[in-house]
């Protein structure tokens, strides 16, 4: 599927972005799922296992930051995932034998739906290697206006940066610290069925949606098998025990078969201890952890 420059650009820069990697029926597909999904929203109150809520959502205006894990509300986010030019790029990158952290479809409300404030996957969740990564597939056409996703080239190379505020893992780094090189930052736009890859280790965030249509970006977050979680992650794994864990991992794996043998590479690491107040999503993670905006 990807070419030996794609493959060379992206482990030099630490971000890819492949072009219309879905069919169009596919594609459409994806469309009228998450519009349904989005619809039914109408009816609820307060965030739950399904949704995260963005301030002023209400029956008559459904504003979401999130519909969470869609890999389980509908087959066809799984099969995008297990049976598509998505699985392709997956094994270029990753190799034959790859695993599913978590997936989020996240649906940034028009007029400043919330932003996601710069951070490194990796900082929440590190393992014995970083072989791991997020595609991010465009649903719908993603411009400037509407809180693309930001990347900072080569940073995948750099120091874990802290992700702390007040002695608190807030999720986020402070946008005055020395190491963030945010005038290297570039943003990736895109025809709906386009996708990014980002590596679990490179600087990223997105503004708020200052524009008029919602923001729909749909994310893998996916690892190779031989790169096993740390104990102190924010994962629901690690209150699972031995023999659920196994089940769970069966069930996330999406090609090949798991690996009982890690991976250990000389890799950066900082716990994300002590947790955040309320860390059941990124945007309460870095809210109830003081996080300092870069968009303010």
């Amino acid at each position: 599927m990807l070419t030996d420059a794609q493959r060379a650009f992206y482990a030099d820069n630490g971000y890819l972005k492949v072009e219309q990697v879905v069919t169009p029926q596919e594609l459409a597909d994806l469309q009228a799922v998450t519009d349904d999904l989005i619809e039914a929203s109408r009816q609820v109150t307060e965030s739950d296992e399904v949704y995260d809520l963005d301030r002023g959502h209400g029956p008559d205006e459904p504003r979401l930051t999130r519909i969470k894990l869609p890999h389980k509300r509908h087959a066809i986010f799984e099969q995008v995932l297990k049976r598509s030019k998505v699985t392709e790029v997956l094994n270029d990158l990753l190799g034959p034998d790859t695993f599913l952290n978590t997936s989020k479809l996240n649906t940034k409300a028009p007029g400043g739906g919330a932003a996601v404030e710069w951070h490194q996957d990796w900082a929440f969740y590190p393992a014995t290697n970083d072989s791991l990564l997020a595609f991010g597939l465009m649903l719908r056409d993603v411009t400037p206006e509407n809180g693309p996703l930001m990347v900072v080239p080569g940073s995948h190379k750099g120091p874990v940066l802290s992700h702390h505020a007040g002695g608190v893992f807030c999720g986020a780094v402070d946008p005055d610290d020395p190491l963030f090189h945010r005038d290297k930052a570039v943003t990736l736009t895109g025809r709906a069925g386009d996708m990014t890859v980002h590596h679990v280790r490179i600087l990223h965030g997105s503004a708020p949606n200052v524009s008029d249509r919602a923001r729909q970006i749909l994310f893998y977050e996916c690892a190779s098998a031989d790169a096993w979680p740390l104990l102190g992650a924010s994962s629901y794994i690690h209150s699972l025990g031995q023999k659920l864990f196994w089940q769970d991992l069966q069930d996330r794996m999406i090609t090949g078969q798991p690996c009982l043998e890690p991976r250990l590479e000389q890799v950066p690491v900082r716990m994300p201890l002590p947790p955040a107040p309320d860390n059941s999503s990124i945007f309460k993670t870095q809210e109830s952890g003081g996080a300092k905006s870069a968009f303010a």
